[in-house]
This record gives structure tokens, sequence and C-alpha cells, in this order.
């Protein structure tokens, strides 16, 4: 057994409820055992009233959820009009002690980006610098999630499939041991969506900060824990 988070937008603000979820793991790293697992979350979510759940990974059977992946979806810069993905943008902007941030890696293939010595061999994370821009540490996904809800929003059909789901998922992404989720900022994108404040958000860090502070002091505190569902 494993237990594994399910985000959905929240019904009365702008924010996120994590649903923590028990349900059979496969394990295996082959993408047909990741599969079996996100089917088993799938259906435990289905019994507790989830439904449908959009798996966002490299790994989901859905080609929209491959598409979502941070490894895929890509931002387009305005005044460059130069064009990376999520995850290229991401890494590119780590400062650490010792060096960073390393815009070399911005517009690399992701996984090279991501695995990238440098990032391991720099000393600790201190900050964010994205084009100009410096973004702290805390709130904790402030700067993923901007730049995550910034690239969905360019991605107008995309976007709209986003929609349809209640719930959003990523079978790799393991609390006990990660921060950053596409699965979350996905469903903190459908929030500012549905509460009418998006193009606010977007606008700039500022205001995406102001739009969003409530949620990232309640973050931790909008967990539901369920093994069974009634």
């Amino acid at each position: 057994m494993a237990l594994r988070p399910v985000f959905l937008p929240i019904s009365d603000g702008i924010g996120v409820e994590e649903r923590m979820l028990e349900f059979n793991w496969h394990p295996g790293m082959a993408k047909s055992q990741k599969q079996k697992s996100i089917r088993e979350l799938h259906a435990i979510a289905a019994a507790c009233g989830i439904s449908p759940v959009l798996e966002i990974s490299s790994k989901s059977e859905e080609a929209l959820g491959v598409e979502l992946s941070a490894f895929n979806l890509r931002i387009t810069t305005r005044v460059k009009n130069s064009v990376f993905t999520v995850e290229t943008a991401f890494q590119g902007s780590k400062v650490f002690e010792r060096g960073g941030p390393y815009k070399d890696l911005i517009g690399l293939d992701s996984h090279l980006a991501k695995k990238d010595i440098r990032l391991k061999e720099s000393g600790n994370l201190v900050r964010f610098e994205f084009f100009g821009k410096n973004f702290p540490l805390t709130p904790r996904t402030y700067f993923y999630d901007w730049i995550y809800i910034n690239a969905l929003h360019q991605n107008n059909n995309l976007a709209k499939q986003v929609t349809q789901y209640c719930g959003f998922s990523d079978i790799e992404f393991n609390p006990a041991r990660s921060i950053n989720c596409q699965a979350y900022s996905a469903a903190l994108y459908l929030s500012l969506l549905k509460g009418g404040v998006l193009n606010d958000a977007i606008s700039s860090p500022e205001l995406f900060l102001d739009v969003t502070r409530q949620q990232y002091e309640e973050q931790r505190r909008n967990i539901v824990v369920q093994s069974t569902c009634v």
C-alpha cells in the first residue's frame, strides 16, 4: 500500500485541498507499473467522489497529462519570444551559495537540465532568479507555481481541457521527499480561474503572491488523509 495526494481546487475561495489517499502500489520502474499504480489511485479517488482525475506526468495514460508535464509544458517569453520548458526554466533559475543561476540550462532537454551536476555541487539553494526577477524560497512552491501557471495559461488549448477535471495527481510526486508538484500547480491554476482572479495573479509575481498568500499560509493545513471512503 502507498499514500499519495490528489489535489483539488477548493470551492470556497482561492486554494488547493490535498487529499492523501491510500491505494495498492505496484512496485517497479517500468512505465506499465507506474500506470497500474495510477489506475489504483484514481479508482480510490473515484470511490471518494473525486472524478475525473487527471494524472499529470510523463507516465500519464492521457495525452493531455503528458503534455502538461513540466518536462514538456512550454513557456514563451514576451520580449525575446524564447520558448523553453517549465522544467528547464525552474532548474536554470536556481541560485546557490556558490553559483547560479545557470541560465545555460534554460532551453536544454529537460532531463539533461535536471541532472546537471552543478545543481548538486553549488551548495545550498538560496533563491530563484528568473529574467531579472528574484523569488524567495518561501512560500515553498511560489516560484514553481508562478512559472507553471503562466505557462499553462499561455497554452490555451491545454488550459481549456484542464477545466474538465476536478482533481489532479502526479504518481512520481512523494510529499515526503519533494516540494514542488505540477499536479498541485494545475489545481491552483483552476482555483484562480474559477475564482475570477487568474488574470490579476499572472500579471506580476507580486500580485500572484498577494492573491495566493493565504493559500500558502494554510498549505499544510488543507490536507485530508483518507484510507477508506464511504
